[in-house]
């Protein structure tokens, strides 16, 4: 009888273990299967296997990095390169991107354009912009070794496949602060300082003096250039002999350099409060820079939208794919450049309003170039 009972309680026990081994193997095959799932959804999807249109746009902006390498004038030129920086700071907050996806590179001079676009790729960016027409040779040169990654050029244009290149019509917000400057002037004489000679600050120029003329052609523009965008001495000796030759309003586009334009007319204000003396600011709106005891000395500033461009540029990115070769140009009627109101009269405010209204829809044609060929 004891026999018998542990022979049953035997195949009990054995039973029990075959029941428990079966259960465990079930578990471990859906455990598997649901891995292979999501793998695959990933493999298909490139995110976490999601359905969610939404939480995989996310994923994907929140994860590509972009970066900047700037020109001669630093990043913190209160100009061209601050305003691409800026933009790449409000695209990082908008996608709610880390530190670690957005960032500059900054050029002392031009041998720093190559190593700092090899840092860049070497630190992973899915983007590397250039900033400004003098890295083209740069951007062309690393873009061509590297041919899949992504590089945009800001204010020249690239035919290299990998490389999308965002410029801007200068001239004709610089017609405008033409306009605002011919309405401003009482000795009749206005000064126009150029960075380095090119066909972008060609622009410029070409756009300041057609404005001027626009309103009254005996107006003088004296015309200089720094050969430079980031020496602020000379921007301020140049500022001097234009004020000093009688100029009442000087227009920079010239980079750092205009940060002495700006301390030149400062230091006159103070020495003389009764000097009627402006400077008209560029890339971004300078109205700060013109702050000094008495008041303020900015007219105005020629808006260009660097740093909406990268935005535009990098999301499309994103969204559609790299738009590589395209060349993606920005005037008035894009809103790619303006001049903002500043300090000027109801009457230098009214014209300018009416010349913008009749460049966008083409009765003013803007020229271009005055001193280089296209």
């Amino acid at each position: 009888m004891k026999n018998k009972l542990l022979l049953i309680l035997s195949v009990l026990f054995a039973a029990v273990l075959v029941l428990g081994a079966c259960g465990s193997t079930d578990d471990e095959s859906t455990d598997d299967q649901t891995d292979q799932d999501t793998e695959q959804n990933e493999d298909a999807t490139g995110d976490e296997g999601t359905d969610d249109e939404d939480s995989s746009d996310e994923g994907a902006s929140t994860e590509f990095k972009i970066a900047m390498v700037t020109d001669e004038g630093g990043v913190d030129d209160r100009s061209f390169n601050q305003s691409a920086w800026e933009g790449m700071q409000t695209w990082g907050e908008e996608v709610g991107a880390g530190d670690d996806q957005y960032a500059y590179y900054q050029s002392n001079d031009s041998a720093d354009f190559i190593p700092n676009f090899n840092q860049a790729l070497a630190e992973g960016y899915d983007i590397i912009y250039g900033i400004g027409y003098l890295l083209q040779e740069a951007v062309e040169d690393v873009a061509k070794l590297n041919p899949d990654q992504h590089f945009g050029l800001v204010d020249s244009v690239s035919d290299v496949e990998n490389v999308i290149s965002l410029t801007f019509r200068d001239n004709e917000a610089a017609f405008l602060a033409g306009v605002a400057a011919a309405h401003t002037t009482e000795s009749g004489k206005v000064g126009f300082v150029g960075g380095q000679k090119g066909a972008v600050i060609d622009r410029f120029q070409t756009g300041f003096e057609a404005g001027v003329a626009h309103v009254d052609d005996s107006i003088e523009v004296d015309v200089q250039y720094a050969n430079s965008f980031a020496d602020a001495g000379i921007g301020q000796q140049i500022a001097a002999a234009m004020y000093t030759n009688g100029a009442d309003v000087v227009y920079h586009a010239a980079g750092a350099v205009g940060n002495g334009v700006f301390t030149e007319a400062r230091n006159r204000l103070e020495s003389d409060p009764d000097n009627q003396i402006w400077v008209i600011g560029v890339d971004r709106d300078q109205e700060a820079e013109g702050d000094w005891e008495g008041g303020n000395f900015t007219l105005t500033s020629t808006i260009k939208g660097v740093g909406d461009a990268i935005v535009n540029a990098t999301n499309l990115t994103i969204e559609e794919g790299f738009p590589g070769g395209e060349n993606i140009a920005y005037g008035l009627a894009e809103d790619g450049v303006d001049v903002v109101r500043g300090n000027m009269s109801d009457e230098a405010w009214e014209a300018v309003e009416t010349a913008r209204a009749e460049v966008v829809d083409g009765t003013i044609e803007v020229p271009e170039f005055t001193y280089t060929e296209q």
